[in-house]
């Protein structure tokens, strides 16, 4: 997917303005203006191009109908584009108003003559933003075509695009329901290696937790866990859309490919499982950081209740020695039997230094003993 500038996403669904008759769709203001391309192949033959204009493209189209095409239009920045493409071929206005309106789930849609709507999420994640970027891919079957809709220029199926030009496997032996099929095949791969780049992440932030737990680590998690919970809304509807794809009729979907459909169906289940592992990771990971900022704040008060203890009895001499009782009355000169003698007494300052060392050191051995400075 061509990478823009960061910035924080909008939510698309507040933009949507209310009260239009359904079924009314215009072309989004940021949107690319579109460009055509059209890749033709049977078993024997391959023709691949970017077309200039829309008819252009219709025309290269009618001139094959022995041929097999897949019809691959990005960008939506053209109204009028979009009024011929549900003209010419037959859509909805309510699936153009899906499409156009790219914040859909998942899903497939049979319609007119065993066609089918198909919306798929293509997804890749972000190394600098550590977040999930996903556009919407949009699918129309035709009777010898593949119709793909898609606001972005670049996408994730160059791999598809590779196997068809060199004619690699059966792909140019089926018919259009399998490229169908392995355009959606392709959209899930690409979700492994989304989750083990998410993965890799979850390790660096629980080392990041472990070495310095702090406000920002407990953000960055948080924030992982709202990509995971996106990533799930995602995935879950791709394995509904799976399983009802596998109970359409023969004429839809005839029972030689069903084969190839559960496939992807046993692939979003393993997605689901991961997102579920990571999810756990990621909550253990907030509890790791609770865990260990108790851990320092423990950490920091016992070194605040062993100085504490240190210093008590000190200040109990210090405070009894500084009440300053004299030893004789100053006007009579009577000595009073009950004042403090070491006051006067010539060596008793350096005593009294040696008997507070004493205190010190023979606390500090009691707290060895008791093994309080093991864990620092």
């Amino acid at each position: 997917m061509a990478k823009r500038k960061h910035r924080r996403p909008r939510n698309k669904i507040l933009e949507r303005k209310v009260g239009l008759r359904p079924g009314t769709f215009s072309a989004p203001t940021e949107s690319f203006p579109p460009r055509f391309f059209l890749i033709s192949f049977t078993q024997d033959s391959f023709d691949e191009q970017e077309l200039k204009t829309y008819p252009e493209l219709l025309e290269r189209i009618t001139s094959r109908p022995d041929a097999r095409h897949w019809i691959d239009i990005r960008g939506y920045g053209d109204q009028a584009l979009l009024e011929h493409l549900s003209h010419d071929f037959g859509l909805h206005p309510l699936q153009m108003e899906d499409v156009i309106n790219d914040y859909q789930r998942p899903k497939v849609e049979e319609f007119d003559e065993n066609r089918l709507f198909i919306i798929s999420r293509m997804l890749r994640w972000s190394s600098e933003t550590k977040s999930l970027d996903d556009v919407q891919l949009s699918l129309f079957t035709g009777p010898n075509y593949v119709l793909s809709l898609q606001s972005d220029y670049a996408d994730c199926l160059d791999p598809l695009r590779e196997r068809i030009r060199v004619g690699k496997g059966v792909i140019r032996q089926r018919p259009t329901m399998y490229m169908a099929y392995a355009m959606m095949d392709v959209v899930l791969d690409y979700y492994f290696p989304v989750m083990a780049e998410m993965g890799e992440y979850i390790e660096d932030l629980e080392q990041k937790v472990l070495l310095a737990p702090s406000k920002s680590n407990l953000t960055l998690i948080l924030d992982l866990k709202s990509e995971l919970v996106k990533l799930r809304r995602i995935t879950w509807p791709e394995r509904d859309k799976m399983t009802e794809m596998l109970r359409m009729d023969e004429d839809v979907i005839p029972e030689s490919l069903k084969v190839y459909f559960r496939d992807a169906y046993d692939h979003s289940i393993q997605l689901i499982d991961l997102i579920d592992n990571h999810k756990e990771m990621t909550s253990s990971l907030v509890d790791l950081h609770m865990a260990t900022v108790s851990n320092r704040m423990n950490d920091i008060m016992k070194v605040l209740t062993i100085i504490s203890t240190i210093f008590i009895p000190l200040s109990f001499i210090v405070g009894l020695y500084g009440m300053n009782f004299s030893r004789e009355d100053p006007e009579t000169g009577r000595v009073f039997p009950l004042s403090m003698p070491e006051l006067y007494q010539p060596y008793s300052y350096p005593i009294l230094l040696c008997l507070m060392t004493f205190l010190i050191l023979f606390q500090l051995y009691f707290f060895y003993r008791k093994g309080w400075f093991r864990s620092f």
